[in-house]
């Protein structure tokens, strides 16, 4: 389920928890107050995975990587198309009164990215995480708006969730 790319899993725990306590960030827009403690624990835990992938990624600097120069190319054109898309998609939102559509607009960018990110890596897991996080971001408008949550809540909390989950797997792994 993860991958022979031995520097690759510390590093996928540093960038998905990093990303992880940007989600749960946004989901503290305006939840409910029962779910502020929980969020702001999943906010710090995954600011703390985020530096022992960190520190677990240069430790373990020289083992193997995904990462060639051909790899890296296409890496580099799949995250520019994301963060073009994500940022294009959320202009166009804000100009149509539509802000809180933005942050699912972003997850589900960012969910369908990480399935050409997966296989260019040949990390598995990242099909996962890829799935669900496009899954919290298509279930987030219908889920708030039948319990009467912020949509930033449900999203923030989804693909927070997801994220800080697998970091906390390739981080476990890495150990």
């Amino acid at each position: 389920m993860l991958t022979e790319a031995v520097r690759d899993i510390p590093a996928t725990a540093a960038i998905f928890g990093f990303f992880a306590s940007v989600w749960l960030g946004w989901a503290q827009e305006s939840p409910p107050a029962t779910w502020r403690p929980w969020l702001l624990t999943g906010s710090v835990t995954a600011l703390l995975t985020m530096l022992a992938g960190a520190l677990l990624t240069w430790r373990d600097w020289d083992a193997t990587t995904a990462f060639d120069e051909d790899t890296s190319k296409w890496f580099g054109i799949v995250v520019g198309l994301e963060v073009i898309l994500a940022g294009a998609g959320a202009v166009v939102l804000r100009f149509r009164g539509r802000r809180d559509m933005v942050p699912v607009w972003i997850a589900l960018v960012v969910g369908l990215h990480l399935f050409p990110v997966a296989a260019l890596l040949d990390f598995p897991l990242i099909y996962l995480v890829g799935a669900l996080v496009t899954i919290a971001a298509l279930a987030a408008v219908p889920v708030a708006r039948s319990r009467s949550l912020p949509v930033s809540a449900v999203n923030g909390l989804g693909a927070g969730g997801v994220l800080l989950t697998a970091a906390l797997v390739c981080l476990l792994a890495a150990l």
